[in-house]
This record gives C-alpha cells, structure tokens and sequence, in this order.
C-alpha cells in the first residue's frame, strides 16, 4: 500500500479574511495538511502568529524593511525569508507546494497568479480582480501550464460544484446576491450613505473592499466577467438574482431547462475546503443548512438603475480588452477614498464611469500593458478625486 503523503499548502494573502479561515481549515486537516509558505503583507503582529504556529519554510513580506523583525521571531533558522512582489511570485511558484491558496486582495494578485499557473499549480482562487483584469491573459495560459484553477469565491465555487458531470450541457449560469445592506433602499437614500452602513453586511464577514463592492454590486459585476472566464459562457448566458437568505451560493441551468443549486450556510470555509478536497468532499467546520430554520427563499431581479454598477460590469466585460482593467483599477481607488471618507457612496461608481469612459480600450493587450494600464489608472483616478475633493464640488460635478 502507498502511503499519501501529506498535502502541502502555500497561503498567500494569509492575514487577509480568506486567509485566516483558509488556515482554519488547514489546521482541521492536520496533518494531512502542512502550511509551507506564508505571505502576509505588512501585519506583522498577526503574521508572527501564524508564523511561529505553522513554522512554514518560507515566508513573503511587504517589504524588506520588515525582514529584521520577521528573522528576530525565535526558532525560525530554517524558514527563508522573501519580500516585495518578487519574493510573493517567489512564494507562488514554491516547488515544493501542491496548493496554491491565492487570497491577495485586488490586481496586487495578478502576477503571483501567473507564476503559480507557470509552475503548473493547483490554485485556489479567490481573488477575482486577477481575472478581471487579465483573464484573457490568465486562463489560456493556465491551460497551456496545465495548472488547475479552482475557483474559492462562493458563487464560483457553488457553479464549479454544480458543473461536476454537467459541463457539456450547461445552457446558463446564475449567480446570486444578498442584495447588500442597500437593496430595499431609495435612491434618495443612496446618497446619505455612511462608511458604517456599506461595511454592515446582513450575511457574510469579509475585508472593508469586497464589502463595499457588495453594497454598490460591483462585486457581482466583478463575478460575472470572473465567471465568463472561468467557466468560458457568454455575458448573455450569465444571470443574476438577488436572494437575501444566501442559501443557494449560485445556479447552473442546463439545455433541457433543469436547474442544479449549490447551497450551505453563508461560510467561506466550505469553498476553501472544497479548493483542498477536490475531487472528493470531506466533514467540514461549517455548520449544516437547516432549511425548515429558513422557511422560505425569495429571488428578484437587480435594479441596474439603483445599482449601475452592475449594469456597468457586464457592458464593460462584453466590450473586453482593457476596459475591465480600467474598471476594476478605477473602483479599487474609489472604494479606498470611500473607505478614507473622502468621497461619498454613490460617488464610488460616478468616478469608475468616468474613467473607462475617458479610457483609450486597447483589444488584445499583453500582461505588461494591462500592469501599465492598471498603474496609470489608479494614478489618474487618485488625481481626479483630490481635484475635486480638494475643490470641494465633487458631488456637484459628478452628479
């Protein structure tokens, strides 16, 4: 009998939201899972601890100057230390990783995505700005690589779940949304939005980003184009539904109109588990569904006028190119002047729209012109808001 050996994990991002439960659900698996490689950005109090817990044998840093804090930690002689985006592409590409778990927050995600892929890794996905951005770029390559990208976003998950014996007759997709904490909103009300009310999500616990992308729907905007990547169906074939109770993760509808529905409890545990266990399915730590505890699911349509983002997304992923780059760069910023209470909610897409139609779309762009793009997207639309921030007339100039 061959003995398995155990699996051997690379987390990066892993201070993030995705990150710490990713570890969560490593340490169940113990020690049939090993953490080798961390990258934890610039929160070094947290990333001590789980360095000095998983003694991973390399670690990636936000920069160089922390690298005398991190070889200070007692008993880590043997871990390497790397830093900066070459020592995250570093940690991505490690040999000695059978699983990439990628959870870096925004496009920062691109190019540790393509090492891994050019390493011919398995990669838990669940940074969707990488396909967004690149993903004409990304999946192509990953099928030259033979790299297996395992999407860990909820709705993906749910669909790459549902597609296991389906894919050659899969008609469309439907992804569905809580709805945010906005949905039953005014209009009149939108524009009174404070920082506090975006980050009160009624479902999910995630980072301050994706959750204002929520509460505009550009985060579902980002999924559909994410989706047509992932999954290689047309924008037209790609639907939404808000669904409040957040049972059923997503849907896919075949060509004889069946429906087939993922659903659990609102736990991003059980996608980071299935990125781990795929193709099998293993005793989770989330908690079970009870559906008489529901006692009724509820589905409507999104309003594309209360929440142009969306609307916005998919025009912008059938146009492609780098339009989507410009979009995701551009939200990024304004979701960050947002969050700093520079700017106000509604402004969020008002400044997005702005800049992809300011955009010169290049159609079939290399990696190092969507990098660029994206580089002098984020400088252009920091520009824009302190102009006008500084002016005090933003509201009255985009509106």
């Amino acid at each position: 009998m061959v003995e398995m050996r155990p699996m051997k994990v690379v987390v990066l991002g892993a201070t993030g939201s995705i990150g710490r439960q990713t570890l969560e659900v490593a340490e169940a698996f113990y020690p049939d899972c090993q953490v080798v490689g961390l990258a934890g950005g610039n929160n070094l109090d947290l990333l001590e601890k789980q360095v000095l817990k998983w003694r991973p044998r390399r670690v990636a840093i936000g920069n160089e100057t922390l690298k005398d804090q991190i070889k200070n930690y007692p008993g880590l002689n043997q871990t390497e230390i790397f830093w900066g985006m070459e020592g995250i592409c570093h940690l991505a590409a490690f040999e000695d990783a059978d699983l990439i778990i990628q959870a870096l927050g925004g496009a920062v995600g691109i190019l540790p995505t393509v090492s891994a892929i050019r390493a011919g890794k398995r990669i838990g996905l669940a940074n969707k700005e990488t396909l967004v951005a690149a993903g004409d770029i990304v999946i192509p390559l990953a099928q030259k690589c033979q790299a297996q990208i395992i999407p860990v976003d909820s709705e993906h998950s749910a669909i790459f779940q549902c597609l296991q014996g389906e894919k050659s007759a899969v008609k469309a997709l439907w992804l569905t949304a809580s709805g945010g904490p906005f949905y039953q909103w005014t209009e009149a009300d939108l524009e009174k939005v404070r920082v506090e009310d975006a980050l009160r999500h009624p479902r999910w616990q995630m980072g301050a980003k994706i959750t204002v992308d929520s509460a505009t729907l550009m985060n579902k905007g980002l999924e559909v184009i994410e989706a047509h990547h992932l999954f290689g169906l047309p924008y037209d074939a790609i639907e939404v539904l808000i669904h409040p109770e957040s049972a059923i993760h997503s849907m896919i509808e075949t060509v004889d109109h069946a429906l087939i529905a993922q659903l659990g409890t609102a736990d991003m545990r059980l996608p980071i588990q299935y990125a781990f266990t795929w193709p099998a399915r293993k005793k989770s730590l989330a908690k079970r569904l009870n559906l008489a505890d529901i006692g009724s699911l509820h589905f409507v349509h999104p309003d594309m006028k209360k929440f142009p983002s969306l609307k916005m997304a998919y025009e912008v992923g059938k146009t492609g190119g780098t339009l989507p780059t410009v979009m995701n760069a551009a939200n990024e910023t304004a979701v960050a002047a947002f969050l700093d209470r520079k700017i106000g909610f509604r402004e969020i897409y008002r400044i997005t729209q702005t800049m992809t139609e300011r955009h010169a779309e290049i159609s079939h762009p290399t990696l190092e012109e969507i990098l660029e793009i994206d580089r002098q997207t984020r400088i252009q639309t920091e520009s824009y808001i302190y102009k006008f921030d500084k002016k005090g007339e933003m509201r009255c100039k985009l509106s």
